[in-house]
This record gives C-alpha cells, sequence and structure tokens, in this order.
C-alpha cells in the first residue's frame, strides 16, 4: 500500500470507495513480492502494479466488481512456465491477490496509519483474507509496537492475541507476510489466513569516509529507499551540499557517532555499514564496534587487499575474533570490474542485496531456478489454482 498511499488517501479523504489489490502471497517466479498494490477508483482510473502488467486487467475488472458489490474477494492467478506466456502471466509465477474496498467505512483507521508512515512511525496492519466465516473477511487491526490492543478483530480472544503478537514480531523486522491459523486463532490450524503488511521506517545506511565514492554510495543507497547518513570527522569534506542525497550529513567522528547510535537503539538488524575512508585511524575504531554488535545486515569496508591485511591485523590487535572479523565485506562490493565511483557505488549495493535475498551474483542466463530470491518452487497451497484469464469471472 506504500506506493499508492498518496493517491489512495486523497480519494478516501473524500468520502469515495476506491478497490484496492495487493500482493498477499507468491510463489516461483512471481514479479511483485507480497505487499505491492494496485488501485480502482470508482471512476476507473488503475493506479499502482500487482504483478507489473502480467494480470493487471484481470484484477481491474475484479477491482470494479468489489466496488459493486462490496464484498473482498481473495484471487489466486498463475500457470505453469510451458503456457504462461499464452494466458498472460508471462513470468510463470503465482499470485494471491485480496482485493477489497477501502473507504472512510470499511478503513477508519486509515489516516492514522498513513500519518505513521509518513512520520516513519512503525505500524502494521493485518487483515483477515481467508475464514470460513464470509463475515470475518476483510477485518483488520492496527499493530503498533508497545501498545496495548484496545482494537480487536472481534473473532476470539486466542485470535485477537495470536494474530497481534504475530505482526508485532514481524513489524520489528520490517517484514510482510500471510499467516495461518485455525478459525479460532490456533497457530497450529488452518481455515484463516490473516496478511501482515509492515511500514516500519527505512532501513538505514551508514556511510563514514566523505570521500567522492561516498556521493556515489549515498545517491544508490536513497535510490534503494535506505535512509543515508554520511559520517566524517572533517568539516571541510562532510558538507550537505557535497552529499545532496544523503539525508543527514554528520560532522563527528565516526566511532563516536556509531557508539551514540548503539546507545540511542536506532541500529537493528536491517542497517547497512559502509566504510570508506581506508584510514586506519578512522575505519579500526568504527569497526571495532560495528563487527561487535550482535547483529546488522551487512558491514563493508573499502581497501586494496594489501589494506584489507593491514586492516584485519589491526582489528586483530585490538581483540577481535576470527568469527567476528569474517562478517565484514572487504574489499567491499561484488567483482564487477567496476572503475568509476558510480560503477563501483552499484557493486556495494549488489552485495547488500546479494545478501539481503541470498542472490550469489552470477548471471542469470547461467543459471536454473526461480530469479527472484526468496520464492519457492513447490505448488501454491490451498487455493485452487486459476490462469490470468482477463474475464475474472470464468
Amino acid at each position: 500500500m506504500r506506493e499508492v498511499l498518496d493517491r489512495l488517501l486523497p480519494w478516501w479523504e473524500a468520502g469515495q470507495s476506491v478497490a484496492m489489490g495487493t500482493v498477499v502471497a507468491t510463489w516461483r517466479s512471481a514479479p511483485r513480492p507480497a505487499g505491492a498494490s494496485m488501485l480502482v477508483s470508482e471512476d476507473g482510473e488503475a493506479v499502482g502494479s500487482v504483478s507489473g502488467g502480467c494480470v493487471e486487467g484481470a484484477v481491474y475488472e475484479l477491482g470494479q466488481q468489489v466496488l459493486e458489490s462490496g464484498e473482498p474477494v481473495l484471487q489466486r492467478y498463475g500457470v505453469s512456465d510451458d503456457d504462461a506466456f499464452s494466458v498472460g502471466l508471462t513470468c510463470g509465477g503465482i499470485l494471491d491477490i485480496f482485493v477489497e474496498s477501502v473507504s472512510r467505512e470499511s478503513f477508519p483507521e486509515l489516516g492514522e496509519v498513513a500519518a505513521d508512515i509518513e512520520a516513519g512511525r512503525p505500524v502494521a496492519v493485518a487483515t483477515v483474507i481467508e475464514h470460513p466465516d464470509p463475515d470475518i473477511l476483510g477485518r483488520r487491526v492496527v499493530v503498533r509496537p508497545g501498545e496495548s490492543h484496545a482494537q480487536t478483530l472481534s473473532i476470539s480472544p486466542r485470535a485477537d492475541d495470536a494474530i497481534t503478537d504475530d505482526a508485532r514480531g514481524l513489524l520489528a523486522t520490517g517484514r510482510n507476510a500471510t499467516l495461518t491459523y485455525g478459525p479460532d486463532g490456533e497457530r497450529r490450524g488452518e481455515g484463516m489466513r490473516v496478511f501482515v503488511s509492515s511500514y516500519a521506517p527505512k532501513p538505514r545506511m551508514l556511510v563514514f569516509g566523505a570521500i567522492d565514492f561516498a556521493a556515489a554510495v549515498a545517491r544508490i543507497g536513497s535510490f534503494l529507499g535506505y535512509h543515508v547518513t554520511v559520517c566524517d570527522a572533517r568539516p571541510v569534506f562532510a558538507t550537505a551540499s557535497r552529499f545532496p542525497d544523503a539525508d543527514e550529513v554528520v560532522v563527528t567522528w565516526p566511532h563516536r557517532y556509531l557508539q551514540d547510535e548503539v546507545d540511542a537503539g536506532r541500529i537493528d538488524p536491517r542497517t547497512v555499514m559502509c566504510v570508506l575512508t581506508h584510514d586506519p585511524k578512522f575505519d579500526v575504531p568504527v569497526l571495532e564496534i560495528a563487527l561487535r554488535l550482535p547483529e546488522v545486515a551487512y558491514i563493508g569496508a573499502m581497501g586494496s587487499r594489501r589494506t584489507h591485511e593491514d586492516r584485519l591485523s589491526r582489528l586483530r590487535d585490538v581483540g577481535l575474533t576470527d568469527a567476528e572479523l569474517a562478517r565484514l565485506s572487504s574489499p567491499i562490493g561484488l567483482d564487477l570490474g567496476a572503475r568509476t565511483p558510480e560503477e563501483t557505488a552499484v557493486s556495494i549495493a549488489a552485495e547488500i542485496i546479494a545478501l539481503q535475498w541470498g542472490g550469489d551474483g552470477d548471471r542469470l542466463s547461467t543459471t536454473d531456478g526461480p530469479i527472484h530470491g526468496g520464492h519457492e518452487e513447490h505448488d501454491a497451497p490451498g487455493l485452487q489454482s486459476r490462469s490470468a484469464d482477463p474475464d475474472p469471472t470464468t
């Protein structure tokens, strides 16, 4: 919903109903991740995408039907790879898409949720997308960290507790997921599926070293959706004018800044760090702190292989273990043959993405299997599979 919120909110504020189709589960090489959304307005305007163009026509027509009936629908689109091109789902993946009517009456909390998202406050929305009782379908609860849930799904205390607790867990890691329960919230049961959409603050990218490569890394980090901080102790180099794509530029010693952020609880498992100074007086103190943190997504350091070996020796001298040093990506980035700052930034971003999703950096033309990380090859469970027919009523 995040990517269509700026269009959804004005319609909601005007008292209009909007059909919103959301990808709630994917299998195989589905083109869009869970959480991707598409809107269909009362006057027929379409906004957003759930499949990169493969099934938008079918979802558009289904959205119009949902606007007319007011009844939410969970629909599956998917065919085999051999038949995919002929029916339009060219990727051969499988998508579960939940289409619901959003209005002030059906989603009165949307304004508050939008304000949380805009302000960077973590919030999750848990929506019942499948249940034996059709009256329960589409119920939702808004979950915030540390907030006792006065609002409930009105299914049962057990269901409310289970769904709220699980939604908080997903929100803590910024993940979207479809959860399965029994109709009364039994954790090992089946019959109820709940989609949790997490809107956590942007993950952080800390760039240490105000050099020309840092400007390119900040630019690509911002493009990838990170909140980017550039930090350097040298005020002549660490200026906002040199790093227009950074969210903030901090003038202080990198290790002092990192320790302050750790103490304030602002470093989490999604944080990535790029140490680009390749100067021991800056690198070693900040890496000593970074590599001893219990968990962060990525720690990379720039420098030649000779610089890398010298850096490892210095870090061992201050007491870091081999296990801690193994967390360091150095020399930083994937081997793309990069030369310029911009090419190097792509190399660094590629390594971050590969580690996040389990990719190995090989050329896709030389590999087999799914092309999108995290998608499984087994058949999708649950609903009866159907193709991406342009007429969703058939």
